[in-house]
């Protein structure tokens, strides 16, 4: 049986509650996940020029109706990093939640690029790109499983 040994982690990666830290991309990911919800808090919070701002980045209505629901899984994963002792076996599964959800969204934006749509300007294949780099991240990262495997808890 060819087992790969635990990395070795140091006591500075573990936070207070025991449990390994999460990386720094990885709330860069759940960032990137949910931009369409940090676009709708930041027109909230430029009410004047809130509805221009999500004209200018969603010209298309379902798009932007798209993009929240697709940064759900997201979204809920940043509430979620404060429950992880709690629920550990719902945590478990959430890289693959996110890794499915990134997936989706590439779908999603290939039939957008299909259709056309997506050509108009640089940001949304920049996007993609971002999409695609964080879904490969997520999945070869060893330090982000890690974080998802009850065996990493110092408790």
């Amino acid at each position: 049986m060819n087992t790969k040994p635990l990395p070795d982690y140091l006591p500075d990666d573990y936070d207070a509650k025991g449990q390994l830290r999460l990386p720094f991309l990885f709330w860069l990911i759940l960032l990137l996940q949910a931009r369409t919800w940090l676009m709708l808090v930041m027109a909230g919070a430029s009410r004047q020029q809130g509805n221009d701002l999500l004209a200018l980045f969603y010209p298309d209505r379902q798009a932007f109706w798209s993009g929240l629901a697709l940064g759900l899984p997201a979204l809920a994963g940043l509430l979620l990093t404060g429950y992880r002792a709690r629920l550990p076996r719902l945590w478990q599964h959430w890289r693959s939640v996110l890794a499915l959800s990134l997936l989706v969204n590439l779908l999603w934006q290939g039939i957008q690029f299909l259709q056309g749509d997506l050509f108009s300007s640089p940001l949304p294949l920049t996007l993609t790109l971002f999409d695609l780099l964080a879904l490969i991240w997520l999945q070869v990262s060893h330090r982000c499983r890690d974080c998802f495997l009850p065996k990493h808890h110092l408790n």
